[in-house]
C-alpha cells in the first residue's frame, strides 16, 4: 500500500498547537545566574532594579569653574562680577562638584585676572552645567522588566546602576542529528554520489541567532536502532532535537516511527511547500522536530516551526530589523552643522505610529535602553516640528510596536510596575511610558498621542481631583477618567529629617535647599497651591525653580545631600529611607479617550488595576490606598 502522510494540517494551525502542546507539558526555561558583562542577548528571568543611582556623584559637564550660584548673582554685560580664587575651583568635564558649589561655569563665559581672580559677566543659573546625582537612573528604579533581551545599552545601563549580576533564562539546547547512508561531512574533494551533509551548519547559524546553543550529533546512517538511540541520546542532553532527514515516504524513511516510539507525533505532514513532510514529535516538554533533507525544505521548516518554539522556550519574541513611517509627538530642533540620531520611543495610537522623543543627553545611556527606534535628523536641517511624519529604524519588531500600550503623563513608579504585570501577563505586549506631567499627558490624549494619561490635578477652588481639568480640556467629551489609587504626597527630608523641616513654612528657613517638580506636574500644581494657600513666597525657597522630572529623582538629589526638602510620593521617600512629612492624600486616575478603551492592551491594563498582584506590587511600594481601582469614575 502506498504511504499516505497522516495529516495535511494548516501551517498556522499546526504551529499554534504545537507550541500549546509542549508549554502545556512544561516547556520552558529555567534560570542562571550571570555577569552583566557576559549578559548580551540573554532574557531577563525576572526585573532588575538599580542599586545606586547613575551619577552616582554631582559631575561637571563642562570644562570651567565650580562656584556657589548665589555669588554670581548680578553679574551683567555691564556689571560684571570678580571672584576671588577662594570662590570657585577649577575642575574638567566629569570631575566631581566640590561641596559649596552648586553651579559650574564654562571656561569659555570667564574671563581670568591677572591676580587669579575671574570676571563674570551673566550670573550663573543654579545647578546649571552639572550632571546631577540619578540624571540617568536613580537607585531602587526599574532598569528591566522580566523576560526582556539585555542589549548592549543595558548592560551598560545596569553597570552604572551598580548592578553585577543578574538572572536570566537559561538558553535552551537543540540536538541536530543529520541521517542518511549517502552523507558525508564537509570536504572539498567528495566523490561520485557523496552528498556533503551542510544541513546542520545551516541550522545551527539560524539558531545562534536566535540565541539557541546548538549541539551537532555524528551523522547516523538509515538504521531504524541507530537512529533511535541517537534520538535517545539527544534527548537526554538537549531541549528540543533536529531530526534530519527520513521524514519523508521512502523506505529507509524512519524519522516518523522512531519519533512516534520515542514519545508522540502530533503532525505529519503540514499543508506548506516546501516542507511539507515535516513531522512535529515531542517527548514530554521537548520537542522532536522531523525536517525534510533538502535544504530549502529545511530552512523554511526550522524557520517556521522552530522559531516559535525557540520564543516561546525564552518568553520574547525574536528581532526584525525595519524602517517605518512615524509621526512626532513632540518637536524635536537640531544644529545645523551636525547629523544628528535621536532616540524614541513609539507604539500606535488610533492607527497612527507615534514616535515620541527620549533625552539627547550623551550620558543618559537609559533612553538608548528604552528607545524602540532611532531618528535620524540630517546635516543642514534645523528639525521637525511636532506632528512631522519622519523615518524612523526600528530597535523593535514592528510587531511589538502595534503591541505597545502607550502611556504619556505624569509619573509615578507603579507605572513601572504595571508595565512588568502587563508583560508577564503576555510577553507580547509592552508599555511605553513618557514622564510628561500631567498637563502633558491631557495635551496628548486631545493630540490623540496617548492611549493614557496618569494625571493628578488639584481644583484649588473645592480641592478635588482631575474632574474640572477633565471637562475644561475636553467640552465635547470623548474621555473617561478611570480609577487608580489615592497616593500620599509629603515634603521628603534627608533621613531623621536633621534641619528639622515640620511642613511648607520650614522652606523658607536660612540653609534649607528645595528640589521641585517640573512646571505642568500635578505636584507642582499642588506645591504652587499650598504655597499660595500659606502665603508662601516662592521666590525666598532657595532652589524652587530646581526641577527634576520624577519623584525618584527628587529623592536622589535629597539622598545625595544637594537639597534638603522637596515635594513627593511616600513611595519614592521610602524607596530612598528618607524622612517624610506628610501633606495630603491626592487621587491619582488614568485618562482614556473612548477610542482606546475597547482595545485589548487597554482592557488587559484594567485587568491588572483591579489585580491582587498590582495590590500587592503597591503595598510593597508603600503610600497608596486603593478603593476600586480600574472602574470609570467618569465618563465625559
Amino acid at each position: 500500500m502506498a504511504f499516505q502522510y497522516l495529516t495535511n494540517i494548516p501551517l498556522e494551525q499546526a504551529k499554534k498547537e504545537y507550541v500549546q502542546l509542549l508549554t502545556a507539558n512544561g516547556m520552558g526555561a529555567g534560570s542562571e545566574r550571570m555577569n552583566v558583562t557576559q549578559a548580551c542577548g540573554r532574557t531577563t528571568a525576572r526585573a532588575v532594579y538599580a542599586h545606586i543611582c547613575a551619577p552616582h556623584y554631582h559631575a561637571s559637564a563642562m570644562d570651567g569653574i565650580a562656584v556657589q550660584a548665589s555669588d554670581t548673582f548680578g553679574a551683567t554685560q555691564t556689571t560684571p562680577v570678580a571672584l576671588t580664587p577662594e570662590q570657585y575651583v577649577t575642575l574638567d568635564t566629569g570631575d566631581p562638584i566640590p561641596e559649596n558649589c552648586d553651579a559650574v561655569i564654562m571656561v569659555e563665559d570667564i574671563v581670568k585676572n591677572e591676580d587669579g581672580s575671574v570676571r563674570l559677566y551673566d550670573a550663573a543659573a543654579p545647578w546649571q552645567h552639572i550632571r546631577q546625582i540619578g540624571e540617568d537612573i536613580c537607585a531602587g528604579e526599574m532598569i528591566l522588566p522580566a523576560y526582556t533581551t539585555v542589549s548592549p545599552s543595558a548592560i551598560g545601563a545596569l553597570l552604572a546602576g551598580g548592578v553585577m549580576e543578574i538572572d536570566v533564562l537559561r538558553q535552551p539546547i537543540v540536538g541536530i542529528i543529520p541521517t542518511g547512508d549517502e552523507i558525508i561531512p564537509p570536504t572539498s574533494d567528495p566523490a561520485p554520489g557523496d552528498i556533503i551533509e551542510f544541513n546542520s551548519s545551516i541550522f545551527s547559524a539560524m539558531l545562534r541567532q536566535w540565541g539557541a546553543l546548538p549541539v551537532t550529533y555524528p551523522i547516523v546512517p538509515d538504521r531504524f536502532d541507530q537512529i533511535k538511540s541517537a534520538v535517545s541520546a539527544a534527548l537526554s542532553e538537549c531541549d528540543m532535537v533536529i531530526l534530519n532527514a527520513g521524514s519523508s515516504a521512502g523506505r529507509e524513511d524512519y524519522s516518523a516511527q522512531v519519533i512516534r516510539e520515542s514519545g508522540g507525533v502530533l503532525y505529519h505532514g503540514i499543508a506548506m511547500k516546501p516542507g511539507k513532510p515535516a513531522i512535529l514529535g515531542y517527548q514530554g516538554a521537548k520537542a522532536i522536530l522531523g525536517v525534510p533533507g533538502y535544504p530549502v525544505s529545511g530552512i523554511i521548516v526550522i524557520e517556521q516551526l522552530l522559531k516559535p518554539l525557540i520564543e516561546a522556550f525564552s518568553r520574547h519574541p525574536l528581532p526584525q530589523e525595519s524602517s517605518v513611517r512615524a509621526f512626532l509627538s513632540r518637536p524635536v530642533v537640531s544644529g545645523l552643522k551636525y547629523q544628528e540620531f535621536v532616540r524614541v520611543r513609539m507604539g500606535y495610537v488610533d492607527g497612527r505610529l507615534i514616535a515620541s522623543p527620549l533625552s539627547r543627553g550623551s550620558g543618559v545611556v537609559s533612553s538608548f535602553m528604552k528607545a524602540d527606534g532611532i531618528l535620524t535628523i540630517p546635516q543642514g536641517l534645523e528639525g521637525y516640528e511636532a506632528g512631522s511624519e519622519v523615518t524612523v529604524q526600528l530597535l523593535r519588531p514592528q510587531e511589538e510596536l502595534k503591541h505597545t500600550l502607550v502611556a504619556i503623563g505624569s509619573h509615578d513608579p507603579l507605572l513601572d510596575e504595571v508595565s512588568d504585570l502587563l508583560h508577564r501577563k503576555d510577553t507580547s505586549c509592552f508599555m511605553a511610558s513618557t514622564h510628561t506631567g500631567s498637563m502633558g499627558g491631557i495635551m496628548a490624549v486631545r493630540r490623540k498621542e496617548t492611549h493614557i494619561a496618569g494625571i493628578h490635578l488639584l481644583d484649588e477652588n473645592d480641592g478635588t481631583y482631575n474632574e474640572s481639568y477633565v471637562r475644561k480640556y475636553f467640552p465635547q467629551g470623548g474621555v473617561r477618567l478611570v480609577e487608580c489609587v489615592g497616593r500620599t504626597q509629603g515634603i521628603m527630608a534627608a533621613k531623621g529629617n536633621p534641619k528639622n523641616i515640620t511642613g511648607i513654612d520650614s522652606l523658607t528657613a536660612p540653609g534649607i535647599r528645595y528640589v521641585n517638580r517640573q512646571k505642568g506636574s500635578g505636584t507642582r500644581i499642588l506645591m504652587d497651591y499650598l504655597c499660595k494657600k500659606n502665603h508662601l513666597d516662592t521666590s525666598a525657597v532657595y532652589g524652587y525653580d530646581r526641577e527634576e522630572f520624577t519623584h525618584t529623582s527628587v529623592a536622589a538629589q535629597i539622598a545625595s545631600g544637594s537639597a534638603d526638602a522637596g515635594m513627593g510620593i511616600y513611595s519614592a521617600a521610602k524607596m530612598y529611607d528618607l524622612s517624610f512629612i506628610p501633606v495630603c492624600t491626592e487621587q491619582y486616575d488614568l485618562l482614556i479617550p473612548d477610542s482606546a478603551w475597547d482595545t485589548p492592551l487597554v482592557q488587559e491594563l484594567i485587568r491588572i488595576l483591579k489585580s491582587d498582584a498590582f495590590a500587592g506590587k503597591l503595598k510593597e511600594l508603600g503610600g497608596y490606598t486603593l478603593q476600586s481601582p480600574g472602574e470609570i469614575r467618569c465618563a465625559f
